[in-house]
């Protein structure tokens, strides 16, 4: 087997590199590569790397991430974020291969507290939600053989995260003030990309397993709660550090005012994906501390 890998170099991408090695051949690439083009800001050159590789399957990890610097710049998200997935999409209908795609819990309108569906109806409130919404829906319509994950709150150990923003606030500062109404489920980078590599082989078996999924950890909790437990694991750990838990104060969305958006309700339904694969998705919790030791 053949897996083209685009975005490697991204804080999913590395881990992918990981985690699809096992399946066969992997030719992974990033925005610099020179051998073969990988650059999503330049979607008309993707379909003759497809071409030159001819993979059995393309994992897509490349993405325009900057939710706030995407509402200045609608165009290259758009270009990044919707435009080169179709174009690769009908590059892989092409040539029969599987997609894999990453999408976000940005294209829901965030309201109400009960965990989204994969097919409930959309809403996105910024130009980073609309245009990851617009590739989702690029990729079902051009490629009949497509793996979509929609996740949300992403981390690595690599590269720079949450957790470790709030450690090097927490040893400067005697508090901290926290987001504490909008709800979700820190994701790591690493677990998506086990599950991928799962996914695939199981929908290589069984085409009828494609299709549009929610990947996130189990459990849900607000930004602040995710402080609280950063704080909390890295003084039980040894960590000098001038806040405590209880020094993490709580505070409104209204409270840090940003350029794009953010959802409040961000909960994801996994009933479909943890069913369809028949895998349980470990506690937001499990995958932080891990993270956290690896780092400490």
């Amino acid at each position: 087997m053949k897996v083209l890998l685009f975005g490697k170099g991204g804080q999913v991408g590395w881990e992918l590199q990981r985690s699809l090695a096992p399946l066969g051949e992997l030719v992974a690439l990033d925005f610099d590569s020179t051998e073969l083009h990988g650059d999503f800001s330049r979607p008309e050159a993707l379909a003759a790397t497809v071409e030159a590789v001819r993979p059995d399957v393309i994992v897509n990890a490349a993405a325009h991430t900057a939710v706030d610097k995407a509402e200045s710049e609608p165009d290259f998200a758009r270009a990044l974020n919707a435009t080169a997935p179709g174009v690769v999409a009908q590059a892989a209908q092409r040539i029969g291969a599987l997609m894999v795609h990453y999408s976000t819990d940005y294209v829901f309108d965030g309201s109400g507290e009960t965990p989204w569906r994969e097919d409930d109806a959309t809403g996105p409130l910024s130009v980073y939600g609309a245009t990851k919404l617009e590739g989702e829906q690029l990729v079902a319509a051009h490629c009949a053989r497509h793996l979509i994950f929609r996740t949300s709150w992403v981390y690595a150990a690599r590269g720079g995260n949450f957790p470790k923003t709030m450690l090097r606030l927490a040893k400067e500062r005697e508090r901290l003030t926290v987001i504490d109404d909008q709800w979700g489920a820190p994701t790591g980078a690493e677990l998506l990309a086990d599950v991928t590599a799962l996914a695939i082989r199981e929908t290589l078996r069984d085409p009828a397993k494609a299709g549009l999924y929610h990947l996130v950890a189990g459990g849900t909790t607000t930004w602040n709660g995710y402080a609280r437990f950063v704080v909390e694991e890295a003084l039980r750990r040894g960590v000098e550090l001038k806040t405590t838990p209880d020094a993490v104060e709580a505070v409104p969305t209204s409270a840090f005012p940003t350029p794009a958006r953010r959802p409040h309700n961000s909960r994801l339904d996994t009933s479909r994906i943890r069913n369809t694969f028949g895998i349980e998705l470990p506690h937001w919790q499990t995958g932080v501390a891990r993270m956290l030791a690896e780092t400490l």
